[in-house]
């Protein structure tokens, strides 16, 4: 059965892009994470899944070659629903996915458990599972571990968001780092081409900086 789309799926979206984490190499923390997962959940399988618009990619696994599948197969699309771990003991028995492709095919799925990779803002991006191919199921104790490890990798997400926002705020401090040619009289600026902008356009064509306009006081106090 395919999962029901979250009611805040744009924002989860907008929010998987801001991490910069898909389609990108193996890293070895994502690694060591599933490696333990699969070790204390006792089970053959273990991945970090990111749930994308049509598919679920894994970031890293272990116990499968498959690197992606589609969406709407994706056990993990169910994780993302729920705040706490989502477990299925047999999926033949379960009718919303005796008949899914990864139970009746390869790597087939008789046992899920997902902890949902949830933000700080809410918003589940994915998920941590560990997978079996016969019936199974958890413990309290590694229910407990496994959502400890899915805010370790939360944790890592994170500060790899942080460094990509910290590498474009370096980027745009050197593009308006030295002396910027600035017109006395109008105070537009000159750019790269030799052409005159407005202050405003050469921010934002040269930054990430909006604007939102106002008046100050002291030119209030002038025009009106």
């Amino acid at each position: 059965m395919k999962a029901p789309i979250p009611i805040n799926e744009t924002a989860r979206i907008a929010a998987l892009r801001r991490y910069h984490l898909l389609d990108t190499a193996p890293e070895q923390a994502f690694d060591d994470i599933v490696k333990l997962a699969s070790y204390i959940c006792g089970t053959p399988i273990a991945i970090v899944s990111l749930v994308d618009t049509e598919r679920q990619w894994f970031k890293s696994k272990v116990g499968v070659d498959a690197t992606e599948t589609h969406r709407d197969h994706a056990f993990c699309a169910h994780a993302i629903l729920q705040k706490s771990i989502f477990v299925v003991n047999d999926a033949l028995t379960d009718e919303r996915f005796a008949n899914s492709e990864l139970v009746i095919n390869d790597p087939h799925i008789r046992f899920y458990a997902g902890a949902p990779l949830t933000t700080l803002e809410g918003l589940s991006l994915g998920a941590l599972c560990v997978v079996d191919r016969r019936p199974n199921s958890l413990t309290l104790e590694q229910e407990n571990a496994l959502m400890a490890l899915s805010r370790l990798t939360v944790n890592e997400m994170e500060l790899r968001r942080i460094s990509a926002d910290l590498a474009t705020a370096v980027t745009e401090i050197k593009t308006l780092n030295g002396l910027l040619p600035v017109c006395a009289w109008c105070k537009k600026i000159r750019n790269d081409d030799g052409c005159w902008e407005q202050l405003e356009s050469y921010i934002q064509n040269n930054t990430n900086t909006d604007f939102s306009h106002g008046i100050c006081p002291d030119c209030i106090k002038k025009e009106f």
